[in-house]
């Protein structure tokens, strides 16, 4: 993200480039894995309130929202994983976009939090993903209450999968990156399809899925014996 001006707040327009960044990656057959993080000194600083304010026109509104929904449906739709690299404040939908990739690195000096209340506003579009991904006792203090939490208790909440220092950040979301990367093309797009589809079915159901992901597995591997 690079906005760097504005602590990479998304507007319409960045919102829409990295949506359609994310799209174009996950058709380009060159990239494996993609890694997100902020130019300057902070992740992101969530909405540009700044253009939510002009944004009178009820209709205009809800075409921003199905903007910001599309955005965070594109990580778990992709066939690639992504990893992202929080490398200063990550702020409301900023947050949310840090804990919407598959792995997650964060700097020891960052920041997570979902201020929203504290504004009088709610915090969502984002609360969905957080509330699959941590507690309910946590993710509700982290709405209601707005408190940023730092790395370390980001890590132990689960939003993250390790903290580095600051300076290591990016070399060390390379490395995830790299690993991931060198997993086959089609297990890893069956891995995330079926990840994310168990985690909102019930147990029989999940199986199932689970079940048809072996036989579209295996059938890929008996037609790569078969060239």
């Amino acid at each position: 993200m690079d906005r760097p001006e504005k602590r990479n707040a998304l507007n319409s327009e960045l919102t829409e480039s990295l949506l359609g960044a994310l799209r174009s990656a996950d058709q380009d057959e060159s990239i494996a894995c993609v890694v997100l993080t902020g130019a300057g000194l902070g992740f992101c600083a969530g909405a540009d309130l700044s253009e939510f304010k002009a944004l009178q026109d009820p209709q205009a509104a809800e075409r921003r929202a199905e903007l910001t929904m599309q955005l965070h449906l594109a990580f778990p739709e992709m066939s690639k994983p992504v990893v992202t690299a929080i490398n200063g404040a990550a702020m409301g939908g900023g947050a949310g976009l840090a804990i919407a990739g598959d792995m997650a690195v964060m700097a020891q000096g960052a920041k997570l939090g979902y201020p929203e209340s504290k504004h009088g506003i709610v915090a969502a579009i984002v609360m969905a993903n957080l509330v699959r991904q941590v507690g309910r006792k946590a993710a509700f203090e982290l709405v209601s209450m707005g408190e940023p939490v730092d790395a370390a208790r980001a890590l132990q909440l689960g939003m993250v999968n390790s903290v580095v220092p600051d300076a290591e950040l990016l070399k060390e979301a390379l490395r995830i990156a790299e690993r991931l990367a060198a997993v086959p093309g089609p297990a890893m797009k069956e891995t995330k399809r079926l990840f994310h589809e168990a985690a909102d079915l019930p147990l029989a159901a999940a199986l199932e899925r689970g079940r048809e992901a072996n036989r579209r597995m295996r059938n890929f591997q008996k037609l790569g014996r078969d060239k």
